[in-house]
Order: C-alpha cells, then structure tokens, then sequence
C-alpha cells in the first residue's frame, strides 16, 4: 500500500509539474528558462523528494547538461560566424549544391546527419552543422525549417537505432543480441523513419518560412520558391575560400571523434592512443576546429573584426545554454523522482503483446524525463527478463525500446531546446510544431516498421 502512495505522489508531482511549465510558458510572461526551473522544483517536491535533493537534482542536471554540450555550444556558433563574415559558408552551399544536385538539400541534409550522428552525439552533431544549413537557405531561399529538420532527424535516428552509438549498443548488451544484426536492421527501420519526417519538414518549412538574415537575426518573408541560378557574389566575398579550407573546420573534428571512438572500439593501448581519445574528445575536437577555422578563414578580416564576429557568436549562444541546461534540470528531478521507474514497471507489468512491452516502457519513460538514451536502456533493463522465455526476435524488442525512445521530443530535452533555437523558432506552439511533432511522426513510422519486420521475420 505504501508503494501505491508512493507511486501516486511521484504521478501527482510529475502531472503538477508539466501543467505548471505548459501554464507558464503558454499564458504568461514567465521566460521558458525560469518555467522550466519552477516547474523542475514543484515536481521534485510534490514527488516527495526532499527540498536539498530537489535543488541538488537541478543544479546537477543543468551542470551535467551543460558540462557535456555547454562549450561545444559556445565553439559551435563562433565557428558559424567566421564561416558567414569569410564566405566559407557561401563556398560549402555552392559545393553540396553542385555536388548533391539541385532540390535534394533536404535529403542530402538527412543523409549528412545520418552519417556524421554515427560518431558524434546529436547535440554536437547539429550545432557543427547548423551554420550549413544557414548557408544552403541563404543561397536557395528554402526554409531553415525544412533543411533544420532533415539534418537534425537524420542526426537523432541514428542516434537512437544505430550502433556504434550508446544507447542502442547498451540495449544490445542488455538483450544479448549482436551489435551488427542491431546496426542491420535498425538502418533498414531507420530509412523510412527518416523520409517520413522529411516529408513533413518539407510541408512544415512552407508554413513557417524562414530564412537567415544578417548576423544572427532571421526574417520572415512570404514564401517564394527555392533559387538555384547562379546568384552575384557580393563584392565583400568575392574571394571565396577554398571548398577544402570551407568545409575543414566541420570535417576535423568528425574525424577526431570518429578516430577515437574506433580506438575505444578496437582497444588501442599506449600513449598514441590517450593522445587520439584527448584530441577526440567533443569539446577538444570542435575546439580544433574552431582554431583551423580562425587560421584558415579570416585572411581578409583583421584581429579586431575576427574578434568581434566571436563575440557576436557568443551573445546569441548565452539563451541556448540556458534553455538547454534548465531542460537538462528539469529532466533530472524527474528522472531523480522516481516517476519513470514507477510507471514502467506498470507498464511492464501489463497484458500488453510482447513487442510492444519495451516500446511503451520507453515512450512513457522518455515523455517522463527527457533522454533518449536514459528511457530506452531502462525500458530494455525492466523488460529483458520478462521476454527471455516468450517468443520473441530479441533483436527486434531491442529494436522496440530504441524506437519508442524517440516519442515527441518537448521541453525536458536538451535537444529540442538546441535544434530550435539554433534555427531561430522562439514561439513555443512553432518548437512544437518544429521538432516535438517531426520526432512523433518518426516515432509512428518506425513502431509500424517494427510491427512488420516483426510479423515477417521474428
């Protein structure tokens, strides 16, 4: 009986607590970074956790958050303004547009992040990205919206299906299957997942039509179609740098990172091997890139100018750490409750088809506290056990819990806050619309995916 009251507080708290942040940002002039601590703290103590375990969970989940993603932020959009002021973002739209064919950026966009997500987190991943993004939208006219969400989905689909990322190679070990028949047939359940949610992005990037203005504001014009003639350059950028110095700051540091997840991998030893694990390291890697990018790209612009485009980056970076980090707290005090383990295990506990037991868990673990990742090894921790002697493809109940960890990405995850803000969607009804639908849309396509590899082949 204890347990029941116990559960129904951690519930009661949880429900108090989205209420008050959907209240505070949608009626009041409350700003999304206070309504997130607010409402991060009335479900802590509603949930009975006690008031310093509360405070605790929030500076720790806005610490963490940040400590993993807060400097390569900071990197990230200093970078993106030396690409703008010394035209190397001019010479990457050129280049993807030449080489990828006119009037498939969205999927070479969604490619691109499929790809570039499978050695680098999503976070990191859309943040090195996004100054392409501008600069494809400010060479062909379409929408950040529609290229934002291709790069961003393809990003976070591999993050969620594909080995060798956390998350599914921890769902791996827990269930027991192999990491390369996971890598397999998560790619084949990710394809369809991926168009589906680029399909939208392209429908949703004509109702919110938005496109880069100069320096870090964004315009709202009527909606025009896309540009692909050649366009004047204008007379401050007439000496383009180079495609290979244009596009080096990005590629560096993918590469660092992916060198040392192979060396993790592959178990190098000795000195050699510390030195690729520093180098590679996300804060480091984007850190060089930065530096290759002041060295190879501000020929043409004096210290003080080089300077100054920095410090424009670093202004505009100060309400993406915030936001970012008070969803990271609001994540935590939920997961720290205890209101995601309770209902799993309801969840789990019910008559539900066997392949849909880790699928829900992870779903409703992941609406609760806001990590991918986080719901779908707790939804194949609880559920593991319980489908060892039923049935089941266990390669496809792995499939399960990673898929259903994608269900509406919304205020209590790092990244929705980061793909949002970085295209310049502030209005909460537009982030919804933007990001938390794209990932449900996604969500759907890919539990329906799951429920046929499942009748043809588990």
């Amino acid at each position: 009986m204890e347990l029941a009251v116990s559960g129904g507080q951690m519930v009661l708290g949880l429900v108090l607590g989205i209420i008050l942040l959907l209240t505070l940002i949608l009626k009041t002039k409350v700003h999304a970074f206070l309504a997130l601590i607010i409402s991060a703290s009335v479900t802590g103590l509603v949930g009975g956790m006690p008031a310093n375990g509360v405070t605790g969970s929030i500076t720790r989940g806005f610490g963490n958050t940040l400590g993993s993603i807060g400097i390569i932020i900071g990197f990230g959009v200093m970078m993106g303004q030396l690409f703008e002021a010394s035209g190397a973002a001019e010479r990457m739209a050129r280049t993807f547009i030449k080489v990828l064919g006119k009037k498939r950026e969205e999927l070479a966009m969604a490619i691109t992040g499929f790809i570039v997500s499978i050695p680098i987190f999503c976070d990191s991943g859309f943040v090195i990205l996004s100054p392409l993004v501008k600069a494809i939208s400010r060479r062909t006219k379409k929408s950040v919206v529609s290229l934002g969400i291709s790069l961003a989905l393809g990003l976070v689909i591999t993050h969620s299906l594909v080995p060798p990322t956390p998350g599914p190679v921890g769902v791996a070990g827990i269930f027991e299957v192999s990491v390369g028949s996971l890598l397999l047939w998560g790619i084949i359940l990710a394809i369809p997942m991926t168009l589906a949610g680029m399909l939208y992005g392209k429908w949703i990037g004509k109702q919110i039509y938005q496109l880069p203005g100069e320096g870090d504001t964004w315009i709202r014009p009527n909606y025009q179609d896309p540009i692909y003639e050649e366009i004047a350059v204008t007379e401050e950028k007439v000496q383009l740098p180079s495609a290979f110095m244009a596009f080096a700051p990005i590629l560096i540091p993918v590469i660092l990172i992916l060198l040392s997840n192979l060396s993790s991998l592959l178990s190098w030893g000795g000195n050699v091997a510390g030195i690729i694990a520093f180098v590679g390291s996300p804060v480091i890697a984007v850190g060089i890139g930065l530096l290759v990018a002041i060295l190879g790209l501000t020929k043409n612009l004096t210290r003080q100018e080089t300077i100054e485009k920095m410090e424009q980056g670093i202004r505009s970076a100060g309400i993406i750490m915030l936001v970012t980090g008070g969803g990271g707290a609001l994540g935590t005090v939920l997961r720290d409750s205890g209101a995601g383990d309770y209902l799993a295990q309801l969840i789990a506990a019910s008559p539900l088809p066997a392949i849909l037991v880790p699928f829900i868990v992870a779903s409703a673990v992941r609406l609760i506290q806001g990590s991918g990742t986080v719901a779908m090894i707790t939804a194949a921790s609880i559920t593991a056990p319980m489908l060892a002697n039923l049935q089941i493809n266990p390669v496809f109940a792995a499939l399960a819990a990673c898929v259903g960890s994608l269900i509406f990405s919304y205020f209590n995850d790092s990244y929705f806050w980061v793909v949002n803000r970085m295209l310049g969607i502030k209005e909460v009804k537009e982030q919804i619309r933007v990001w938390s639908v794209t990932t449900t849309i996604a969500w759907g396509v890919g539990l329906v995916g799951l429920l046929i590899l499942n009748a043809l082949f588990g």
